[in-house]
């Protein structure tokens, strides 16, 4: 039977996917319902059902390591969405230079995670870090701030380096948005006598919502399975603090050697992305809407 064209043109294309994701997504999903360990290949065909997944219900640093992980998706989008916007109105008010600023603007989402990770860790280091340098040769702070090690800073500094990071993400959409907007519904505004936080409040900010959702959208997937720069600068420390999913499900499954287990937490994390990601959808789809 001859194929048509069309599926003869796509057909290399579908077996090079199906390789490299549908094979290893498949047998991934087979080992979660395994007690597969690394270091005993045989127990990859040993099906135990959902027992890894009802055994995670019980597991108390599965679920310290989620909440960890809405909590820290959570701060970071927020603080990045309100950053990313204030950057954004800003360079939008630049007349000279506007080209040079977002050059410069996008120079952080540049770097890899792992380079900002150990940036950031060598900034922070308690002893020959240039952050504590500053405050003991500006403010006079003689103790050195454990940025990296104390429990209730790590998680700090971890966000830091992460909006650090990827502000410039949330700027740059939000500013093709400021400059793809028609200026005569704020010239109307102004006629009516709207000051310049009403014209935000009811002319900006309802069009650039469509540019906020997407760009939510994007960073909530990035930072729900934030590795590189947790396994860098704590890995997990310290004592857990910052342990995130995807530090542990690493953690679990090569250091431990527990790949069923470790592909079971993987699945049950992804749906914490499908949730977002559907949560964020439904929000563009309603600003879509109310701009008609």
């Amino acid at each position: 039977m001859r194929l048509p064209t069309p599926i003869k043109l796509l057909l290399p294309a579908v077996l090079v996917l199906s390789f490299v994701i549908a094979l290893p997504l498949l047998l991934s999903a087979w080992s979660s319902l395994t007690p597969y360990k690394l270091t005993k290949p045989a127990t990859l065909w040993h099906f135990i059902g959902w027992d890894n997944y009802l055994a995670l219900f019980s597991n108390e640093d599965y679920w310290w390591a989620f909440g960890r992980t809405v909590f820290f998706l959570t701060v970071v989008l927020n603080l990045e969405l309100l950053l990313g916007l204030g950057l954004a109105l800003l360079i939008n008010e630049v007349t000279r230079g506007q080209r040079v600023l977002r050059t410069v603007l996008m120079f952080p989402m540049m770097f890899s995670p792992i380079l900002v990770g150990f940036q950031f860790k060598f900034m922070l280091n308690d002893n020959t870090g240039v952050v504590n340098y500053l405050l003991h040769q500006w403010f006079g702070v003689e103790q050195a701030v454990p940025w990296l090690v104390d429990a209730s800073l790590a998680l700090t500094s971890l966000a830091v380096a992460e909006i650090w990071n990827s502000t410039s993400v949330f700027a740059i959409l939000l500013l093709a948005g400021l400059m793809a907007m028609p200026k005569d519904p704020l010239e109307a505004a102004k006629v009516d006598g709207c000051n310049a936080w009403q014209s935000f409040r009811h002319v900006t900010l309802p069009f650039l919502m469509p540019f906020i959702w997407i760009a939510m959208t994007i960073r909530s997937l990035d930072i729900g399975r934030a590795f590189d720069i947790v396994k860098i600068m704590t890995n997990g420390g310290p004592g857990g603090r910052t342990e995130l999913l995807w530090t542990l499900l690493a953690r679990v499954g090569y250091e431990d050697a527990r790949m069923g287990v470790a592909n079971a937490m993987g699945y049950v994390a992804i749906l914490l992305s499908i949730g977002f990601t559907i949560h964020f959808f439904n929000k563009l789809q309603t600003a879509r809407e109310h701009l008609g």
